[in-house]
């Protein structure tokens, strides 16, 4: 999606209809299929998880008692909002990349709006459904301009380049953790070209903890994340016409200690062949074999400030909950900064 096809709108006037599905998702939805799938390991990003059923699944997910991420990261927020915006500087436009509803930018929003009489706020997301939903919650906020845009992200930052004067970049609830390590340093350096000396980056990580406590947060009492996992298949099915037996595949989910990170897979319950549809081949699945649909890493905060370092960012601070499960760290582009390390 080029900058000019991307959904951008105002909250001062309505939001245009998007539609479910549009010709270049599906052909991306396809692409992703076919390098994903037609390998002996096989994976599939995780950006194919959120269609508009796998975001209001999401929703539900960050509720559960067992997901921990999102009601800890949102009381930092709550306690430490004012002080974050303050350490930023009171930015006049705040960007959010995986921005979903919003729901927990409200608190930086709020307190930045105390500070200023307008902000612009462009939050980024895949789904335009959870965009459109973060819309109509931030309508109460009357002197908050919305220009939201749908978009992948490092391959879709044209949104970057024209700079509204100082900017604050988030990046909460550890979507960071989404990307293997080089990935996660190719895209904030790729975030880092488009920042100017000044601009600030606020990025929340899930921190290093038992894995007792990671696991039961992706494979919840009520069976919501093993939905969500399987929904992926759902939408290839739709998208591209593919043909798989959503029944005959389970949620596994593994916590992988020397990588760190959780891994959720979609296992085959027998051997089977599944027709890809317009991917145009069939392919076959012996009995237990994976698809890696996601990982979520689990940061030290060494591992977070070499990440952003590396990035060409400056740490600046750093926010934790009372039991230090999980971080908000303030990086910025230094005045004079050497370009990112290659």
């Amino acid at each position: 999606m080029t900058m000019a096809s991307a959904a951008v709108w105002s909250s001062q006037r309505p939001a245009p209809a998007f539609r479910s599905v549009s010709a270049a998702s599906v052909r991306a939805v396809a692409d992703a299929v076919r390098e994903g799938l037609l390998r002996p390991r096989m994976r599939l990003p995780p950006w194919l998880l959120y269609d508009a059923q796998g975001s209001a699944l999401f929703e539900d997910i960050t509720e559960l008692p067992e997901y921990y991420l999102t009601r800890t990261e949102r009381g930092i927020l709550a306690k430490h909002a004012d002080e974050i915006i303050e350490a930023a500087g009171v930015p006049p436009h705040v960007i959010e990349l995986g921005a979903g509803t919003a729901s927990k930018t409200q608190l930086v929003l709020s307190a930045l709006l105390d500070r200023q009489a307008r902000v612009v706020y462009t939050p980024v997301d895949v789904s335009a459904a959870a965009l459109s939903l973060a819309q109509s919650k931030l309508k109460r906020f009357r002197r908050l301009t919305v220009r939201p845009v749908v978009a992948r992200y490092p391959e879709e930052l044209g949104f970057l380049a024209a700079p509204f004067g100082r900017r604050l970049l988030l990046f909460l609830g550890s979507n960071i953790g989404n990307y293997d390590p080089p990935s996660a340093r190719k895209l904030l350096r790729a975030v880092r070209r488009h920042l100017l000396p000044g601009d600030a980056l606020l990025i929340g990580t899930d921190l290093r903890k038992a894995g007792s406590v990671l696991v039961p947060a992706y494979d919840d009492a009520q069976g919501v994340t093993a939905r969500f996992n399987k929904n992926v298949l759902v939408r290839i099915n739709r998208d591209v016409g593919a043909m798989f037996d959503i029944d005959r595949f389970e949620h596994v989910v593994r916590w992988n200690h020397a990588a760190s990170r959780i891994e959720l897979y979609l296992a085959s319950m027998g051997a089977q062949s599944v027709w890809l549809g317009t991917v145009g081949t069939e392919i076959h699945f012996a009995p237990g074999q994976r698809i890696h649909t996601e990982s979520s890493y689990k940061f030290t905060h060494a591992m977070i400030a070499r990440l952003l370092v590396d990035a060409g960012f400056r740490l600046e601070r750093t926010w934790n909950d009372e039991r230090r499960w999980f971080g908000l760290h303030l990086a910025r582009v230094p005045k004079r900064s050497p370009s990112p390390r290659r």
